[in-house]
C-alpha cells in the first residue's frame, strides 16, 4: 500500500508517496489537532483582557506620550491583521491621543516592502498608522545601551529607548538555537544593529550544548536576549500559538517573561514528540513564509537531524522562492566542504562574527554526518550542489535518490512541518 503525505511547500503542498512497508512514522505536532473552542479574534481579545503579571494594556497606555509597538517582518507568520487592530484599539481606549509607532523587527533580514506590509497588516493600518522598518545596517538608527552577558555591545533601535511604553507582539514556536521564538526575541535580534545580532549569534554561542531547540536554561543566546529586553523595559507582550494553517489557537499577553513562559509551556506540551529514528527523514520548513529562502531552512533540518541517527539521509522541502536569503549566507554555504566551512567559521572571534554565519555553521554540523537532499523548484541544481546538497525537483524524486543511498528497505520518518515539532529523546 502506498501512503500519500502532503508536505507544506510555499503557499500549497507537495505530495510524498511512501510504501507503508517503509514508513516508520509520521511525526506531527499536537498543535494541529488542538481545538481552542474559540475563534482567533476571541482568543486574542481574551488574552488582552486577562494579561499575565501586568495591568491591562489600556491602563498601561494611560498618560503615556510615545508608544512603540514592535511587530515581526515578512519572514514570520504573525497574524498582525488580527492582533494589531486589537492592540491599537486597547491602547487608544486608555490614551486616545497616544503617539504610536509600529516598528517592524527585521533582525538582519531585508526591509519589509510596502506591498508586504499591506498583506501582513491590511490597508487600514498601512494607510493610517506610523510604520518604521528597522534597518540593522544603518548605524544612525541605534543607541548603545551597554554590555550583554556574553560581552556583546547592545545597540538597539533608538525608538525603543525614547518611548514611554514599549510593547512587543509575536508568535511562539520551537527555535533551533534560541530554544523558542517569541517574547524577548522581538528585541534581540529583532530591532538590534548588525553588530549586536552577529555577536549574539557567534560561532561560540551557536556551538554551546544549550543553544538548541527547546532549551532556555543556560542557553547563552537566550540569556543575551532576555537581558536585552529587560534593559529596554518591554512592559507588555502579546504572543500567539499557530497551527499548520497559521491560525491562532492560543494567545498570551502581559509581562515579558511570565506571559512568554506560559506560552512556552503550552508549545512544549503540544509540540513535543518522542524522536523516532529513520534511515531517511523527510521534512519541510512549514511552507510560506519560512520556506521562502534557503537561509531559513536549517530550522527544520535541525529537527530532522534529531531523528536521522548517525548517518541517515535528510530530505528537505523548501521552495526558496526568494533565493538564498542573504549574500553572506550564500557565500559561506558554498565556501567548500562541510569540514572546510566549519573550520573556517570556528576561527572567527565573536566580535568579528560574519552576518548569517550561524546557518552555514549549523548546516556544516549536519552535513558532516548526513546527506541532505533539497527539494526546490526555485534554486537551480548547480547552486544546490555547491551548497553540499543533492538537488531534487519533487519529494518522490528525492525519496528515490535516498533509497539508492540507504537501500530499498530503508525506514522512512516523515515530519511534514519540521519547524513546529519538538523532537525529544524518548524516556
Amino acid at each position: 500500500m502506498i501512503k500519500t503525505i502532503a508536505l507544506p511547500y510555499y503557499t500549497s503542498t507537495l505530495d510524498l508517496h511512501v510504501d507503508e512497508k517503509n514508513l516508520e512514522a509520521v511525526m506531527t505536532a499536537g498543535l494541529d489537532s488542538y481545538d481552542p473552542g474559540k475563534g482567533e479574534e476571541e482568543l486574542v481579545r481574551d488574552a488582552l483582557e486577562h494579561p499575565i503579571g501586568t495591568k491591562p494594556l489600556r491602563e498601561l497606555a494611560a498618560g503615556k506620550r510615545k508608544i512603540v509597538l514592535v511587530t515581526s517582518d515578512h519572514t514570520r507568520a504573525v497574524p498582525s491583521r488580527i492582533t494589531l487592530p486589537l492592540e491599537l484599539a486597547e491602547i487608544r481606549k486608555g490614551n486616545p491621543d497616544a503617539d504610536i509607532t509600529i516598528l517592524i523587527a527585521t533582525g538582519l533580514h531585508r526591509a519589509t516592502t510596502p506591498e508586504e506590509q499591506r498583506r501582513m497588516f491590511g490597508d487600514a493600518i498601512v494607510d493610517n498608522e506610523k510604520i518604521v522598518v528597522n534597518n540593522a545596517f544603518d548605524p544612525n538608527q541605534f543607541v548603545n545601551m551597554g554590555t550583554l552577558p556574553s560581552g556583546a555591545e547592545f545597540h538597539v533601535n533608538h525608538l525603543a529607548t525614547e518611548c514611554d511604553l514599549l510593547i512587543c507582539e509575536g508568535f511562539i514556536e520551537p527555535h533551533f538555537f534560541a530554544g523558542f521564538s517569541g517574547g524577548r526575541k522581538s528585541i534581540l535580534p529583532g530591532i538590534c544593529s548588525q553588530e549586536t545580532v552577529n555577536e549574539n549569534h557567534s560561532y561560540k554561542a551557536i556551538a554551546s550544548p544549550y543553544a538548541k531547540t527547546g532549551v532556555l536554561a543556560h542557553n547563552p543566546i537566550h540569556e543575551d536576549m532576555i537581558y536585552a529586553a529587560r534593559l529596554v523595559n518591554v512592559q507588555f507582550i502579546l504572543n500567539v500559538a499557530l497551527n499548520a494553517e497559521k491560525k491562532v489557537i492560543a494567545a498570551w499577553a502581559g509581562d515579558l517573561e511570565q506571559a512568554h513562559e506560559e506560552g512556552v509551556a503550552f508549545i512544549r506540551e503540544w509540540s513535543q514528540c518522542p524522536s523516532i529514528t529513520g534511515d531517511i527523514v523527510v521534512t519541510s520548513n512549514g511552507g510560506y513564509p519560512l520556506d521562502q529562502n534557503l537561509y531559513q531552512s536549517p530550522k527544520a533540518v535541525a529537527t530532522a537531524e534529531a531523528c536521522a541517527g548517525e548517518d541517515g539521509v535528510i530530505i528537505m522541502c523548501c521552495s526558496c522562492v526568494d533565493g538564498m536569503g542573504g549574500t553572506h549566507f550564500a557565500e559561506l554555504i558554498q565556501l567548500g566542504t562541510p569540514e572546510e566551512i566549519d573550520a573556517y567559521l570556528a576561527k572567527i572571534p565573536p566580535k568579528e562574527t560574519i552576518p548569517e554565519q550561524w546557518c552555514p555553521q549549523i548546516y556544516a554540523r549536519i552535513l558532516k554526518k548526513h546527506k541532505v537532499i533539497l527539494v526546490s523548484t526555485y534554486l537551480d541544481p548547480d547552486t544546490v550542489r555547491r551548497c553540499n546538497m543533492i538537488p531534487a525537483s519533487t519529494p518522490d524524486e528525492a525519496l528515490d535518490i535516498a533509497y539508492q543511498l540507504k537501500g530499498k528497505d530503508a525506514r522512512v520518518v516523515v515530519i511534514p512541518d519540521g519547524v513546529s515539532v519538538l523532537a525529544v529523546a524518548p524516556e
